[in-house]
């Protein structure tokens, strides 16, 4: 990975990472704070493994996001910014839920949601347009706060895909179609002028 790790002046690196899987497994956590489980903590050290180059790292408030990213943070003796905007969306009544289960309550309603996510969206969920902004609004505060500096985001699905989402010029709709694994990582540059490189995808 020598390729990646060198920055022309004046650009801002900003790496997204993932969480890796937390206690209890795949489901519709949304802001529900579980924690990593041993796998999960695995995954992270794992991807991150032999990568020094950071000058701060950011990350959601939620346990299975800050914990590794304070843990990462003391051993690269780095500081860490909690930003809550970073948080997960809201699923609404989802929240806690696997894909089975809600498929037994009402057959096909997942695959609605993927395809269309702003108009079949989970009851009580946080509205997409809603999500997006504060990703958004954080990301430029970002941008604007550690110009020219590379930065590591630990995060979740939903807050990556809104940020490729937002520097791709790919429509909130449509950013479900991309994939983002757990402990994921994927590298975006920007320069002065603020063009947006995607540099690289679903590092794991």
């Amino acid at each position: 990975m020598d390729e990646l790790n060198t920055v022309t002046a004046g650009e801002t690196q900003i790496d997204l990472l993932r969480h890796g899987e937390p206690v209890g497994g795949p489901r519709y956590r949304g802001q529900l704070d579980d924690v990593l489980s041993e796998t999960g903590w695995q995954q992270m050290w794992r991807t991150v493994e032999g990568m020094s180059e950071w000058q701060q790292i950011v990350t959601s408030p939620l346990l299975r996001c800050s914990s590794f990213a304070v843990a990462l943070g003391e051993r690269l003796h780095l500081p860490v910014h909690e930003e809550p905007r970073f948080r997960e969306v809201g699923f609404g009544e989802w929240e806690g839920r696997t894909r089975i289960e809600l498929e037994k309550i009402d057959p096909g309603q997942v695959t609605r949601f993927l395809q269309d996510p702003v108009n079949s969206r989970p009851p009580g969920a946080e509205p997409l347009e809603e999500f997006t902004g504060r990703v958004q609004a954080g990301f430029d505060d970002l941008l604007c706060r550690f110009t020219g500096q590379s930065v590591l985001v630990v995060a979740h699905a939903g807050v990556i895909r809104a940020i490729m989402a937002y520097v791709l010029e790919v429509p909130p709709a449509r950013m479900y179609r991309i994939h983002v694994a757990n402990a994921g990582l994927s590298r975006i540059r920007t320069d002065r002028d603020r063009q947006f490189y995607l540099v690289k995808h679903g590092l794991v």
